[in-house]
């Protein structure tokens, strides 16, 4: 976690425009006021009781097809795993047919919902550590093998980082992990971000992305080879157990505005108080 600590670079970007559906990879982005991506997390749906829509408490959110126009501005919903009982599939633009979308989701769901939007911050699940989240391609690679038919691309949608870092090396993200009380400060491109914490997994990594079939034994066998396989730069006080995996971030005030590009550099450069 300091200037010796070797560097990579950024192989990945990924955003997810609608809180809960599928994400977008995109070659550049902008780091938002709020901390996280543009535009990531920009829409959320919400109950009844003003509670998120998600994966953690509503299964079949995995079974919506969600495919994103960035520059559209539009959004085409399907359920090609429902069929008959699914409603159809249909187009609709993220400003201007919102009520559209809640009709569509409130037909699927069976319940009413309502759509909330916010283009300069988003909807994280972590208001405090809003920065981007934080993966390695090595790490995708070693969890998918855990788990019998698990593919990599079937890991990077269950756990749903923006940025993925190009290192083969399995938890080359736990680098920017320091202990209760520190940041690590690393470099991307012309930005900087600030390390945390391991990020708390929930029950949707253990979910078909596309079915929301959850794995059996997923949280057991995790926390088994997590502890097995954790690099000696890994653990500390931030583990206070084992199904933590990614990298929650902070964006100093300087960064704000700066753009991380596919391909940037880098950098870790070393550790602060928090």
């Amino acid at each position: 976690m300091t200037d010796d600590a070797p560097a990579t670079t950024l192989a990945r970007l990924r955003v997810f425009p609608v809180k809960s559906l599928d994400g977008v990879d995109v070659e550049a982005a902008d780091l938002a006021p709020g901390g996280g991506l543009l535009p990531d997390r920009e829409f959320a749906f919400l109950d009844a009781d003003g509670d998120y829509v998600n994966g953690k408490n509503e299964r079949r959110v995995h079974r919506v097809d969600a495919d994103v126009d960035l520059d559209a501005r539009t959004v085409r919903l399907a359920a090609p795993h429902d069929g008959a009982d699914a409603p159809d599939p249909g187009t609709f633009h993220l400003d201007d047919d919102r009520a559209a979308v809640e009709s569509w989701m409130a037909s699927f769901l069976g319940y009413e919902v309502s759509m909330v939007g916010e283009r300069a911050g988003g909807y994280p699940d972590d208001t405090e550590l809003s920065g981007p989240t934080v993966i390695s391609t090595g790490t995708l690679r070693e969890v998918a093998s855990w788990f019998d038919g698990v593919t990599v691309d079937s890991m990077r949608r269950r756990l749903r980082a923006n940025v993925e870092l190009a290192s083969d090396e399995p938890f080359f993200e736990d680098r920017l992990v320091g202990e209760p009380g520190e940041r690590v400060r690393v470099r991307v491109g012309d930005a900087d971000l600030l390390g945390v914490n391991p990020c708390q997994r929930c029950v949707v990594p253990s979910r078909d992305p596309d079915t929301g079939e959850e794995l059996d034994g997923f949280r057991t066998r995790f926390i088994r080879k997590r502890e097995e396989t954790m690099p000696e730069w890994s653990g500390g006080g931030r583990f206070d157990h084992a199904f933590r995996l990614m990298v929650n971030t902070v964006v100093p005030e300087a960064s704000v505005g700066e753009t991380l590009r596919v391909g940037d550099e880098v950098r870790i450069l070393d550790t602060e108080p928090e």
